[in-house]
């Protein structure tokens, strides 16, 4: 087996390739990058859309009229309940003694 020996120039060059390799990741970075970004913000901005129209097509069919005794249903089973505060303990009022 040959072994080689730390050198100054091999560190040198060591030094140069991880110096290359970043700027070149940082101009690809530049370049790709937004490129990226607008993708996913335009992906996101559709699955808001999909959303947003299965929760108005889900609440048509969750309110019905019956038109035959004007009474409307409302299907509050996945209505979203408000949360409920814990309480920690009483309030104390102190009064300063001179």
């Amino acid at each position: 087996m040959i072994m080689q020996e730390a050198s100054f120039t091999n560190l040198f060059k060591t030094i140069m390739w991880i110096i290359a390799f970043y700027y070149i990741f940082k101009f690809l970075a530049r370049i790709f990058l937004p490129v990226l970004v607008k993708k996913a913000v335009e992906k996101a901005g559709e699955n808001f859309q999909r959303q947003q129209q299965y929760g108005q097509d889900n609440s048509w069919q969750q309110t019905r009229t019956n038109n035959n005794n004007d009474e409307i249903i409302i299907n509050t089973a996945n209505a979203k309940k408000p949360r409920e505060t814990k309480k920690v303990g009483d309030y104390v009022d102190y009064e300063e003694i001179d």
